[in-house]
């Protein structure tokens, strides 16, 4: 039901209204705030951008995401078609044998769920609902990386998960990351969680990052650099590499 216009709240109240879904649900559309505040699209955007302007969030076409970290259970639900598009595209790049490093990210998390079994594989995780989705896979023999956990991001991060990451030598490691810059690289939103994926890209024969496009050059709130482009041997979207939106990124790696 559209308000009223007497029940159409002030622009101090509306930003208080894409606070509290950006702070519960991670992210808000345009359509969701036309309908609940009874505002013009025009007017949710303007809204959205003093949002940004401000730091407190991150527009993408149709909405806004919030910056800053967010636990898995926030994160997940986020483009979740993007994310299965992606794990459909990275699953034939998972050897059947060896070791392979598997990041906290619910874009990864997207391709445990879809990996049902293997020869002998060894994956290595910070995550803790990757860990668990693998267990009793065929084949697969998860190894959780310990350490701090992250009330932020929900991950394990740390000098135990940094240790554990360390001792071990992969195969590919599969990575995503909060942002992607194209002048520099794969950005995170914390420290910690930056660190640990230089300690996975440092260990890996083979670095394939996963992210969708809407990371593409919207930084606002991932600070830390986490992977160079120099590191990166496949970058894998839900768009086609030859996509206007992907273009400038198949200069940087390759695209697939």
């Amino acid at each position: 039901m559209v308000p009223s216009p007497a029940a159409i709240p002030t622009p101090a109240g509306r930003l208080d209204w894409y606070r509290q879904r950006l702070t519960d649900t991670g992210s808000v559309t345009i359509d969701a705030a036309v309908v609940a505040l009874g505002v013009s699209g025009m007017t949710a955007r303007r809204d959205l951008d003093t949002l940004e302007a401000l730091g407190e969030a991150r527009r993408v076409r149709g909405g806004a995401l919030a910056v800053g970290p967010s636990p898995f259970r926030t994160r997940s639900p986020l483009n979740a078609r993007a994310k299965v598009t992606i794990a459909e595209k990275l699953l034939p790049m998972v050897p059947t044998s060896g070791a392979i490093a598997i990041d906290s990210s619910s874009t990864m998390a997207c391709l445990a769920n879809v990996l049902v079994a293997a020869r002998d594989l060894l994956v290595v995780t910070n995550g803790l609902e990757t860990f668990e989705s693998l267990q009793s896979r065929p084949g697969i023999r998860p190894v959780l990386t310990g350490g701090d956990r992250d009330e932020r991001t929900s991950s394990l991060v740390g000098p135990v998960a940094e240790a554990t990451a360390r001792s071990f030598r992969y195969d590919v490691v599969f990575l995503s990351v909060a942002a992607l810059d194209t002048g520099l690289g794969g950005l995170e939103v914390t420290p910690e969680e930056a660190s640990l994926d230089r300690v996975f890209v440092a260990a890996a024969e083979r670095v394939v990052l996963g992210a969708d496009t809407s990371k593409v050059d919207v930084v606002a709130g991932a600070p830390v650099l986490a992977v160079e482009w120099s590191d990166v041997d496949v970058l894998v979207t839900e768009l086609a590499p030859d996509s206007q939106r992907v273009r400038a990124l198949t200069e940087l790696t390759k695209v697939v």
